[in-house]
């Protein structure tokens, strides 16, 4: 397709979500996003009178950020559009790539800057697609990762478009923009294929960018009815914030890994690799009633218990140090990140406060704890109480224990110790836990 501002209207116009609120080109510095800047500023905000602006990215890697900004800050003053300049830290692990790096740091900082209803525009166009589809092939990719990238998805508070996807190149590098050294670097896959690999592809295949771009489209289609399918059985599927083992059961192999792939996207999260979501979905499975296999990935991981998967932390939340808890109606004391905060709540037949003098303490469990939870039960252990109450196991060093100076009196929100309760009906405190996860 040519490109103008009336082109980048048409797409913007059929993807544009009818709650945007304002248009950010995403500006590196280069020919590309600067002739998108160009034709974003000529729509004048004319387009829904959604006000534009654009951001640089500054990763501060090479030699050349000070001569991107520059330029960034000549377009943007040439057409009057505002510009926000952040920086972003790259650091990669051990081994991996600085390519793939920068790349996340630079979404990170992107998504964070977005205000709500955003709509971020970048310049990926006909042959970013294309080597983002030969890419995913020569890694072995499924149907999503041949889908290439998507026109508009959801990103942070607001959404990301890419309007020029069907637009070649050379005819949206309409302005003069700093050449990147790092796409001269053959050690980057995508530069290899683009510097060595593509022109060859062309000159054989003079359409391959478009036909490649149109392959990515058909992928895509498929791909959404697929996840259309997913969907459904994940409803199904559903238990609580978990998946049904019994249900996942009754799957076919296929549907059953598809519909986990779209539970973990649906989640946000990105599934570790065939072979190791594989070896998840055995464990879950096949392992024995009393066993809670866990199989972790990144900052991720998938846990059964009982009869269900749960997609949780790495590395879970857990009750750090103790904490001194004034005694009085309204009193909270705060549990630490991802742990809420704990308050006392008017309760009938609560604690009788007359009982306890000044400050309880809130720790985690150590073990041997026990408690009686109500006036004809026996005394029980906490380990035992959780089992019973089905408290996930990786949650159990998150629980909040309140001790007097002479034993247990409360476990979190779940169970009061019976003996330091006032009368029925009389008045006392209960305990509730605001913000806490979810644990059973």
């Amino acid at each position: 397709m040519s490109f103008s501002a009336a082109s980048l209207r048409a797409v913007l116009e059929a993807h544009t979500p009818a709650g945007a609120t304002g248009l950010v080109v995403a500006l590196s510095g280069g020919a590309d996003s600067a002739g998108l800047l160009g034709a974003a500023a000529a729509l004048d905000r004319s387009f829904r009178g959604l006000p534009l602006r654009a951001v640089h990215v500054d990763h501060g890697l090479q030699a050349a950020a000070v001569a991107f900004r520059e330029a960034c800050a000549a377009a943007c003053a040439r057409l009057n559009v505002p510009l926000t300049v952040i920086s972003a830290a790259v650091r990669p692990a051990p081994g991996a790539s600085i390519e793939a790096a920068a790349r996340e740091a630079r979404y990170e900082a992107l998504q964070a800057e977005l205000r709500p209803g955003e709509c971020l525009l970048t310049a990926h166009h006909c042959e970013d697609q294309a080597e983002t589809l030969l890419l995913q092939a020569l890694r072995g990719a499924g149907l999503k990762g041949l889908s290439a990238m998507p026109i508009c998805r959801p990103l942070g508070a607001g959404w990301h478009l890419r309007p020029v996807l069907d637009v070649r190149q050379a005819e949206l590098a309409g302005a003069a923009g700093i050449a990147d050294p790092m796409n001269q670097d053959m050690r980057f896959d995508r530069s290899y294929l683009r510097g060595e690999v593509w022109p060859l592809i062309e000159t054989r295949w003079p359409g391959a960018a478009r036909a490649l771009a149109r392959a990515a489209r058909h992928a895509a289609q498929a791909q959404s009815v697929l996840d259309d399918v997913a969907a459904a059985d994940v409803a199904r599927l559903r238990d609580g914030d978990a998946l049904s083992v019994p249900g996942l059961r009754t799957l076919e192999p296929a549907a059953r890994m598809h519909a986990l792939r779209y539970w973990l996207w649906d989640a946000g999260v990105e599934p570790p690799s065939t072979a190791r979501l594989t070896e998840a979905m055995r464990q879950m499975l096949e392992a024995q009633s009393d066993h809670s296999p866990a199989m972790i990935w990144g900052n991720h991981a998938l846990r059964r218990y009982r009869q269900r998967v749960f997609l949780t932390a790495a590395q879970p939340p857990r009750l750090e140090g103790a904490r001194h808890w004034t005694v009085r109606c309204g009193a909270a004391v705060d549990l630490g990140p991802g742990l809420g905060t704990l308050r006392w709540v008017a309760q009938a037949g609560g604690i009788d406060a007359s009982l306890l003098r000044g400050a309880v303490t809130v720790r985690r469990r150590e073990g041997g704890e026990s408690l009686r939870p109500a006036a004809r039960a026996k005394t029980h252990s906490v380990q035992h109480l959780c089992q019973s109450q089905g408290v996930l196991p990786w949650l159990r060093d998150a629980l909040p224990l309140v001790f007097a100076p002479d034993g247990l009196i409360a476990v979190a929100d779940l169970w009061l110790e019976t003996r330091r309760c006032a009368a029925a009906g009389k008045p006392g405190l209960g305990v509730a836990w605001d913000e806490a996860p979810i644990i059973v």
